[in-house]
């Protein structure tokens, strides 16, 4: 896709400030002699048949995004690649909450009862705790009953919403537990939609990654090795830096790594998310 030494990336307008975002980046990295360009879509499947089909060079992905891309790039004879993620998308975790004056205090409390979850689409609110509750003894739409809270579908949980109206939900007795990525258990306690010490984890999923910027196979290795060096050159202390890290929610890039999303592939096969061809099977 790249013309004229250009590297383009696509990314999903999951929020206003994403034209920020990537604005201040195509500055910083034309001030450093790289040609970059960026193309917005609405949704994380556009983004990833787009990269697949060699329409972009580079993807900020999504986990979910990710897993469809290494699967449409396979099943095409194809391959992508993982080049660089934030510090932030490494080794997070998900939440199981209750109520702290409620009846569950044991995962197998939930059987029988309703747990709110995020969107469809959402890997951390929905996907991977569904799937840890599972390997738990309680399977989904079997042994209780999932409330989706379906807001910003296609942006893969990018929109906190989901999350916030399943912690409301919670509170309000529409469900008796909420799932939720633990850094927004935090926020949504500071904020002040979970009151301090109304609510506590039930149980927490292993480790698992995030976002990444993704390689399609067509993409030029020049550019591509110059667009990964000074991202992972940028540094926190830079004062022209640290806004545009700020904006993205990192202190630092890392070098891309693919060993974190074994548990959200595992739950993509147990809930029919795609089939190995990376055709979307359930998702609206």
């Amino acid at each position: 896709m790249a013309t004229d030494g250009v590297l383009v990336m696509g990314a999903v307008a999951y929020d206003p400030k994403v034209v920020t975002i990537w604005e201040g980046f195509k500055d910083w990295f034309a001030g450093k002699g790289l040609g970059f360009d960026y193309v917005l879509y609405s949704n994380y499947d556009a983004l990833v048949e787009a990269l697949v089909a060699g329409q972009l060079d580079v993807a900020w992905n999504s986990p979910l995004a990710w897993v469809r891309a290494e699967r449409l790039s396979r099943s095409g004879g194809g391959a992508v690649r993982a080049v660089a993620m934030r510090d932030t998308d490494c080794d997070l975790t998900s939440v199981v909450v209750v109520r702290s004056d409620g009846p569950v205090t044991q995962v197998e409390d939930l059987r029988g009862r309703r747990v709110g979850v995020g969107a469809v689409d959402s890997p951390q609110a929905t996907l991977i705790p569904l799937s840890h509750l599972r390997s738990m003894g309680l399977a989904a739409g079997v042994d209780f009953d999932v409330v989706g809270h379906e807001i910003g579908v296609g942006k893969h949980g990018d929109h906190v919403g989901g999350e916030r109206e399943a912690a409301r939900a919670l509170l309000d007795g529409r469900v008796d537990a909420a799932c939720m990525i633990d850094g927004n258990h935090l926020l949504f306690s500071h904020e002040g939609t979970l009151a301090p010490g109304s609510t506590r984890i039930l149980t927490q999923t292993p480790t698992y990654d995030h976002c990444n910027f993704t390689v399609g196979a067509s993409a030029p290795g020049p550019l591509v090795e110059r667009f990964t060096g000074l991202l992972l050159s940028m540094s926190y202390d830079d004062p022209e830096v640290r806004p545009l890290l700020d904006l993205e929610g990192l202190k630092a890039w890392r070098p891309g790594r693919t060993s974190g999303y074994g548990a959200l592939a595992l739950a993509v096969e147990e809930q029919g998310v795609y089939d190995d061809a990376g055709g979307l099977v359930r998702l609206p």
